[in-house]
Protein backbone atom coordinates (compact mmCIF):
# COMPACT_ATOMS: atom_id res chain seq x y z
CA UNK A 1 0.00 0.00 0.00
CA UNK A 2 1.32 3.61 -1.35
CA UNK A 3 1.21 6.49 0.63
CA UNK A 4 0.97 10.22 0.01
CA UNK A 5 4.20 11.54 0.57
CA UNK A 6 6.41 8.70 -0.05
CA UNK A 7 10.07 9.75 -0.80
CA UNK A 8 9.35 12.83 0.84
CA UNK A 9 11.92 13.10 4.15
CA UNK A 10 11.46 16.33 6.67
CA UNK A 11 14.11 17.12 8.77
CA UNK A 12 12.50 18.43 12.44
CA UNK A 13 13.80 20.24 14.61
CA UNK A 14 10.97 21.66 16.37
CA UNK A 15 9.72 20.69 19.92
CA UNK A 16 6.67 21.20 22.23
CA UNK A 17 3.88 21.43 19.75
CA UNK A 18 2.97 23.63 16.30
CA UNK A 19 5.92 22.17 14.88
CA UNK A 20 5.56 18.93 15.93
CA UNK A 21 1.88 18.65 14.94
CA UNK A 22 2.83 19.61 11.54
CA UNK A 23 5.65 17.03 11.34
CA UNK A 24 3.45 14.33 13.05
CA UNK A 25 0.67 14.86 10.30
CA UNK A 26 3.79 14.91 7.41
CA UNK A 27 4.92 11.80 9.10
CA UNK A 28 0.95 10.21 9.14
CA UNK A 29 0.68 11.26 5.24
CA UNK A 30 3.86 9.05 4.81
CA UNK A 31 6.64 11.50 4.21
CA UNK A 32 9.86 10.32 6.34
CA UNK A 33 9.91 12.80 9.68
CA UNK A 34 13.55 12.59 11.54
CA UNK A 35 12.60 14.40 14.77
CA UNK A 36 15.86 16.28 15.72
CA UNK A 37 16.68 16.87 19.88
CA UNK A 38 19.69 17.75 21.88
CA UNK A 39 21.68 14.49 23.60
CA UNK A 40 19.53 12.89 26.03
CA UNK A 41 16.27 14.33 23.91
CA UNK A 42 15.09 17.92 24.57
CA UNK A 43 11.49 18.69 23.58
CA UNK A 44 10.09 19.66 26.64
CA UNK A 45 6.71 18.02 26.71
CA UNK A 46 8.66 14.90 26.96
CA UNK A 47 8.45 15.93 30.91
CA UNK A 48 5.61 17.71 30.46
CA UNK A 49 2.88 16.09 33.19
CA UNK A 50 1.03 14.08 34.86
CA UNK A 51 -0.45 11.83 33.32
CA UNK A 52 2.93 9.24 32.54
CA UNK A 53 2.19 5.75 31.54
CA UNK A 54 6.06 4.25 32.37
CA UNK A 55 7.62 7.59 32.92
CA UNK A 56 6.00 8.33 29.17
CA UNK A 57 4.37 11.88 28.86
CA UNK A 58 0.75 12.01 27.50
CA UNK A 59 1.74 15.54 26.15
CA UNK A 60 4.62 14.06 24.28
CA UNK A 61 3.09 11.37 22.66
CA UNK A 62 0.09 13.05 21.20
CA UNK A 63 1.65 14.90 18.53
CA UNK A 64 5.41 12.70 18.27
CA UNK A 65 4.27 9.60 16.16
CA UNK A 66 5.42 8.15 12.62
CA UNK A 67 9.06 10.17 13.43
CA UNK A 68 12.47 8.84 13.92
CA UNK A 69 14.60 10.05 17.02
CA UNK A 70 18.31 11.46 16.30
CA UNK A 71 19.90 13.15 19.09
CA UNK A 72 22.30 16.28 17.69
CA UNK A 73 24.37 18.90 19.77
CA UNK A 74 23.64 21.71 17.09
CA UNK A 75 26.27 23.76 18.72
CA UNK A 76 29.14 21.45 18.25
CA UNK A 77 31.02 21.72 14.28
CA UNK A 78 30.56 17.66 14.11
CA UNK A 79 26.67 17.78 14.97
CA UNK A 80 26.64 20.93 12.55
CA UNK A 81 28.00 18.63 9.71
CA UNK A 82 25.48 15.74 10.62
CA UNK A 83 22.79 18.21 9.83
CA UNK A 84 24.04 19.48 6.70
CA UNK A 85 24.94 15.84 5.74
CA UNK A 86 21.18 15.34 6.18
CA UNK A 87 19.56 18.31 4.26
CA UNK A 88 21.58 17.23 0.92
CA UNK A 89 19.25 13.84 1.38
CA UNK A 90 16.01 16.18 2.90
CA UNK A 91 13.52 18.02 1.20
CA UNK A 92 11.80 19.57 4.26
CA UNK A 93 13.79 21.54 7.25
CA UNK A 94 11.38 22.50 10.56
CA UNK A 95 12.12 25.36 13.03
CA UNK A 96 10.86 26.78 15.99
CA UNK A 97 14.12 28.63 17.54
CA UNK A 98 13.70 32.14 18.77
CA UNK A 99 14.39 34.75 15.57
CA UNK A 100 18.14 34.46 15.07
CA UNK A 101 19.07 31.14 16.35
CA UNK A 102 19.75 29.17 13.22
CA UNK A 103 21.25 32.00 11.90
CA UNK A 104 23.84 31.61 14.63
CA UNK A 105 23.65 28.07 14.41
CA UNK A 106 24.94 28.64 11.26
CA UNK A 107 21.90 26.68 9.52
CA UNK A 108 20.10 29.61 8.17
CA UNK A 109 17.86 29.08 5.17
CA UNK A 110 21.24 31.35 2.57
CA UNK A 111 23.36 28.49 4.24
CA UNK A 112 20.93 25.45 3.75
CA UNK A 113 19.56 26.29 0.19
CA UNK A 114 23.50 26.70 -0.92
CA UNK A 115 23.51 22.48 0.16
CA UNK A 116 20.46 21.76 -1.10
CA UNK A 117 18.74 24.06 -3.60
CA UNK A 118 15.33 21.98 -3.70
CA UNK A 119 14.83 22.51 0.48
CA UNK A 120 11.42 23.65 1.75
CA UNK A 121 12.39 25.01 5.04
CA UNK A 122 9.47 26.21 7.25
CA UNK A 123 10.29 28.74 10.04
CA UNK A 124 7.72 28.80 13.38
CA UNK A 125 7.98 31.38 15.60
CA UNK A 126 5.84 33.28 18.24
CA UNK A 127 5.53 36.92 15.91
CA UNK A 128 7.50 35.88 12.68
CA UNK A 129 10.82 37.27 11.41
CA UNK A 130 10.24 40.39 10.77
CA UNK A 131 8.27 43.35 12.62
CA UNK A 132 8.81 44.87 15.58
CA UNK A 133 7.99 41.90 18.34
CA UNK A 134 10.30 39.43 16.13
CA UNK A 135 12.71 38.71 18.51
CA UNK A 136 9.93 38.58 21.63
CA UNK A 137 9.34 34.87 22.75
CA UNK A 138 5.61 33.39 21.60
CA UNK A 139 3.89 31.06 23.78
CA UNK A 140 0.32 30.20 22.91
CA UNK A 141 -1.51 31.37 25.74
CA UNK A 142 0.11 34.89 25.34
CA UNK A 143 -0.55 34.84 21.94
CA UNK A 144 -4.53 33.71 22.45
CA UNK A 145 -4.26 36.62 25.25
CA UNK A 146 -2.78 39.24 22.35
CA UNK A 147 -4.90 37.94 19.37
CA UNK A 148 -8.05 38.84 20.33
CA UNK A 149 -9.38 35.63 20.34
CA UNK A 150 -9.36 35.61 24.65
CA UNK A 151 -11.27 39.19 24.26
CA UNK A 152 -14.25 36.77 22.23
CA UNK A 153 -13.93 33.64 24.31
CA UNK A 154 -16.06 33.91 27.67
CA UNK A 155 -19.08 35.55 28.71
CA UNK A 156 -19.83 38.89 30.45
CA UNK A 157 -19.72 37.15 33.82
CA UNK A 158 -16.28 34.93 32.89
CA UNK A 159 -14.04 37.64 31.66
CA UNK A 160 -11.52 36.83 28.73
CA UNK A 161 -10.93 32.79 28.49
CA UNK A 162 -8.39 31.07 27.05
CA UNK A 163 -9.29 27.95 24.86
CA UNK A 164 -9.42 24.55 26.08
CA UNK A 165 -6.46 23.42 24.56
CA UNK A 166 -3.54 25.16 22.74
CA UNK A 167 -5.51 26.30 19.45
CA UNK A 168 -3.00 29.05 18.28
CA UNK A 169 -0.71 26.21 18.14
CA UNK A 170 -2.68 23.61 16.33
CA UNK A 171 -3.49 26.11 13.73
CA UNK A 172 -0.33 27.37 13.20
CA UNK A 173 0.92 23.57 12.91
CA UNK A 174 -1.94 23.05 10.32
CA UNK A 175 -0.53 26.34 8.28
CA UNK A 176 2.55 24.95 8.20
CA UNK A 177 1.93 21.50 7.11
CA UNK A 178 -0.51 23.51 4.43
CA UNK A 179 2.61 25.79 3.49
CA UNK A 180 4.95 23.00 3.24
CA UNK A 181 2.96 20.93 0.87
CA UNK A 182 2.27 24.09 -1.10
CA UNK A 183 6.09 24.44 -1.57
CA UNK A 184 6.60 21.29 -2.30
CA UNK A 185 4.32 20.75 -5.09
CA UNK A 186 5.90 24.30 -6.58
CA UNK A 187 8.96 22.46 -6.38
CA UNK A 188 7.98 19.93 -8.89
CA UNK A 189 7.57 22.93 -11.02
CA UNK A 190 9.90 24.88 -10.13
CA UNK A 191 12.78 22.47 -9.07
CA UNK A 192 13.50 25.24 -6.32
CA UNK A 193 12.59 25.27 -2.70
CA UNK A 194 11.88 27.91 -0.49
CA UNK A 195 11.37 29.50 2.63
CA UNK A 196 7.91 29.95 4.87
CA UNK A 197 7.91 31.84 7.71
CA UNK A 198 4.80 31.19 9.63
CA UNK A 199 4.24 32.92 13.30
CA UNK A 200 1.67 31.70 16.14
CA UNK A 201 0.48 35.74 16.03
CA UNK A 202 -0.23 35.77 12.55
CA UNK A 203 -2.29 32.48 12.51
CA UNK A 204 -4.46 33.17 15.71
CA UNK A 205 -5.30 36.30 14.17
CA UNK A 206 -6.43 34.82 11.13
CA UNK A 207 -8.91 33.02 12.92
CA UNK A 208 -10.47 35.84 14.02
CA UNK A 209 -13.00 34.88 10.54
CA UNK A 210 -16.54 36.36 10.73
CA UNK A 211 -15.58 38.38 14.02
CA UNK A 212 -12.97 40.05 12.57
CA UNK A 213 -14.39 41.00 9.50
CA UNK A 214 -17.68 42.27 11.55
CA UNK A 215 -14.96 44.62 13.33
CA UNK A 216 -13.27 45.77 10.25
CA UNK A 217 -17.22 46.35 8.68
CA UNK A 218 -18.35 48.47 11.70
CA UNK A 219 -15.33 49.19 13.84
CA UNK A 220 -17.42 47.70 16.54
CA UNK A 221 -15.66 45.90 19.22
CA UNK A 222 -17.03 42.93 19.85
CA UNK A 223 -18.18 41.63 23.03
CA UNK A 224 -17.98 38.41 25.08
CA UNK A 225 -20.74 35.97 24.13
CA UNK A 226 -20.30 32.83 25.67
CA UNK A 227 -21.51 30.48 23.58
CA UNK A 228 -24.20 32.20 21.77
CA UNK A 229 -22.87 32.91 17.91
CA UNK A 230 -22.44 36.78 17.14
CA UNK A 231 -24.18 36.69 13.84
CA UNK A 232 -27.38 34.20 13.96
CA UNK A 233 -29.52 33.42 16.36
CA UNK A 234 -30.67 30.67 17.86
CA UNK A 235 -27.05 29.13 17.38
CA UNK A 236 -26.01 28.76 21.37
CA UNK A 237 -26.48 26.16 24.14
CA UNK A 238 -29.20 25.06 26.32
CA UNK A 239 -29.42 23.48 29.51
CA UNK A 240 -32.11 20.37 29.25
CA UNK A 241 -34.16 18.43 31.81
CA UNK A 242 -30.69 16.33 32.28
CA UNK A 243 -28.02 17.63 30.89
CA UNK A 244 -26.84 20.08 28.17
CA UNK A 245 -26.77 20.72 24.58
CA UNK A 246 -26.15 22.54 21.74
CA UNK A 247 -28.70 24.12 18.82
CA UNK A 248 -27.26 25.70 16.06
CA UNK A 249 -30.12 27.12 13.63
CA UNK A 250 -28.77 28.54 10.51
CA UNK A 251 -31.88 29.34 8.73
CA UNK A 252 -35.88 30.53 9.07
CA UNK A 253 -37.07 27.27 8.02
CA UNK A 254 -35.12 25.46 10.43
CA UNK A 255 -36.30 28.09 12.47
CA UNK A 256 -39.92 27.06 12.48
CA UNK A 257 -39.09 23.31 12.76
CA UNK A 258 -37.89 24.56 16.08
CA UNK A 259 -40.61 26.14 16.94
CA UNK A 260 -43.07 23.18 16.15
CA UNK A 261 -41.04 20.78 18.18
CA UNK A 262 -41.54 22.60 20.98
CA UNK A 263 -44.87 23.02 20.70
CA UNK A 264 -44.74 26.96 19.54
CA UNK A 265 -45.02 27.32 16.26
CA UNK A 266 -46.57 30.67 16.61
CA UNK A 267 -42.92 32.21 17.92
CA UNK A 268 -41.64 31.43 14.49
CA UNK A 269 -44.60 33.92 12.71
CA UNK A 270 -43.77 36.87 15.32
CA UNK A 271 -42.31 40.03 13.39
CA UNK A 272 -39.41 40.18 16.01
CA UNK A 273 -38.11 36.60 15.30
CA UNK A 274 -39.50 35.57 11.78
CA UNK A 275 -35.83 37.15 10.30
CA UNK A 276 -32.63 35.92 11.73
CA UNK A 277 -31.70 39.84 11.83
CA UNK A 278 -34.39 39.99 14.15
CA UNK A 279 -33.76 37.28 16.02
CA UNK A 280 -30.11 38.89 16.43
CA UNK A 281 -31.57 42.04 17.82
CA UNK A 282 -33.53 40.44 20.20
CA UNK A 283 -31.28 37.25 21.06
CA UNK A 284 -32.28 37.47 25.08
CA UNK A 285 -35.68 37.19 24.89
CA UNK A 286 -35.67 34.84 22.20
CA UNK A 287 -32.85 32.87 24.46
CA UNK A 288 -35.35 32.65 27.38
CA UNK A 289 -38.37 31.41 26.21
CA UNK A 290 -36.52 28.67 24.63
CA UNK A 291 -34.66 27.74 27.49
CA UNK A 292 -38.18 27.67 29.55
CA UNK A 293 -39.47 24.82 26.89
CA UNK A 294 -35.74 22.66 26.50
CA UNK A 295 -35.93 22.25 30.52
CA UNK A 296 -39.33 20.00 29.77
CA UNK A 297 -37.49 17.30 28.54
CA UNK A 298 -34.12 15.34 28.16
CA UNK A 299 -31.66 15.49 25.94
CA UNK A 300 -31.91 12.23 24.72
CA UNK A 301 -35.72 13.11 23.51
CA UNK A 302 -34.30 16.75 22.03
CA UNK A 303 -31.83 14.55 20.10
CA UNK A 304 -34.61 12.44 18.69
CA UNK A 305 -36.97 15.11 18.16
CA UNK A 306 -34.41 17.41 16.38
CA UNK A 307 -32.66 15.01 14.08
CA UNK A 308 -36.52 13.94 12.93
CA UNK A 309 -36.50 17.22 11.61
CA UNK A 310 -33.43 18.03 10.46
CA UNK A 311 -32.37 20.36 13.05
CA UNK A 312 -28.82 21.03 13.83
CA UNK A 313 -28.08 19.20 17.44
CA UNK A 314 -25.80 17.92 19.59
CA UNK A 315 -25.74 16.78 22.96
CA UNK A 316 -22.11 18.20 25.20
CA UNK A 317 -20.17 15.61 25.44
CA UNK A 318 -17.50 14.41 27.53
CA UNK A 319 -14.34 12.62 26.76
CA UNK A 320 -15.12 9.36 28.21
CA UNK A 321 -18.64 10.16 26.26
CA UNK A 322 -16.39 10.36 23.09
CA UNK A 323 -14.44 7.49 23.84
CA UNK A 324 -17.52 5.14 23.12
CA UNK A 325 -19.11 7.21 20.20
CA UNK A 326 -19.75 5.03 17.51
CA UNK A 327 -19.56 7.15 14.92
CA UNK A 328 -15.89 7.84 15.68
CA UNK A 329 -15.10 4.39 16.46
CA UNK A 330 -16.76 4.17 12.95
CA UNK A 331 -13.83 6.52 11.52
CA UNK A 332 -11.22 4.73 13.48
CA UNK A 333 -10.52 8.05 15.86
CA UNK A 334 -9.53 6.43 18.28
CA UNK A 335 -6.00 3.91 17.98
CA UNK A 336 -3.75 2.09 19.63
CA UNK A 337 -0.37 1.69 19.58
CA UNK A 338 2.35 -0.19 20.98
CA UNK A 339 5.16 1.60 22.81
CA UNK A 340 8.68 -0.08 23.79
CA UNK A 341 8.83 1.81 27.10
CA UNK A 342 5.11 2.88 27.72
CA UNK A 343 3.45 -0.45 26.68
CA UNK A 344 -0.10 -0.02 24.90
CA UNK A 345 -1.02 3.25 24.42
CA UNK A 346 -4.06 5.29 23.05
CA UNK A 347 -3.98 8.05 20.51
CA UNK A 348 -6.49 10.29 18.60
CA UNK A 349 -6.59 9.07 15.30
CA UNK A 350 -6.11 11.26 11.89
CA UNK A 351 -9.29 13.01 10.61
CA UNK A 352 -7.64 12.52 6.85
CA UNK A 353 -9.45 10.16 5.00
CA UNK A 354 -7.90 9.47 1.81
CA UNK A 355 -8.99 6.72 -0.70
CA UNK A 356 -5.93 5.64 -2.35
CA UNK A 357 -2.94 6.90 -0.14
CA UNK A 358 -4.43 6.37 3.47
CA UNK A 359 -2.90 7.46 6.43
CA UNK A 360 -0.88 5.18 8.03
CA UNK A 361 0.22 4.68 11.94
CA UNK A 362 3.47 2.78 11.22
CA UNK A 363 5.81 3.78 14.16
CA UNK A 364 5.03 4.97 18.16
CA UNK A 365 6.43 8.36 18.94
CA UNK A 366 9.96 7.83 19.74
CA UNK A 367 12.31 7.84 22.51
CA UNK A 368 15.03 9.93 22.23
CA UNK A 369 18.01 8.92 19.87
CA UNK A 370 16.19 5.42 19.43
CA UNK A 371 17.28 5.98 15.65
CA UNK A 372 20.76 7.42 15.68
CA UNK A 373 22.43 4.81 14.72
CA UNK A 374 20.65 3.68 11.99
CA UNK A 375 20.59 7.00 10.55
CA UNK A 376 23.91 7.87 10.84
CA UNK A 377 25.02 4.65 9.66
CA UNK A 378 22.65 5.06 6.30
CA UNK A 379 24.28 8.55 5.97
CA UNK A 380 27.83 6.76 5.74
CA UNK A 381 29.72 7.38 9.24
CA UNK A 382 31.02 4.23 10.69
CA UNK A 383 30.43 2.21 13.84
CA UNK A 384 33.87 3.82 15.48
CA UNK A 385 33.07 7.26 13.96
CA UNK A 386 29.17 6.87 15.65
CA UNK A 387 30.88 5.45 19.28
CA UNK A 388 33.74 8.56 19.26
CA UNK A 389 30.47 11.33 18.59
CA UNK A 390 29.17 9.50 21.65
CA UNK A 391 31.36 9.80 23.63
CA UNK A 392 31.72 13.71 22.91
CA UNK A 393 28.12 13.93 23.60
CA UNK A 394 28.09 15.12 20.11
CA UNK A 395 25.00 12.63 19.64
Amino acid sequence: MTVALKGIRVLDLTRVLAGPYCSMILGDLGAEVIKVEAPGGSDETRNWGPPFQEKVSAYYLCANRNKKSLTVNLKSEAGKEIIKKLIRQSDVVLHNFKTGTMERLGLAYPELKKINPGIVYCSITGFGETGPYRHLPGYDFIIQAMSGLMSITGDEKSGPQKSGIAITDVLTGLYACIGVQAALLERSFSGTGQKIDLSLYDSAVSSLINIGSNYLMTGKVPERLGNHHANIVPYQTFHTKDGEMVIAVGNDKQFASLCEIIGQPELAHEPRFQSNSGRVANRKELSSLLQEAFTKETTAMWKKKCQKRSIPFGPIQHLDELRSDEQLQARDMFVTAHHPKAGEIGMIGSPLKLSRTPVQMKTHPPEPSEHTDEILLALGYSRTEIDRLRKANTI
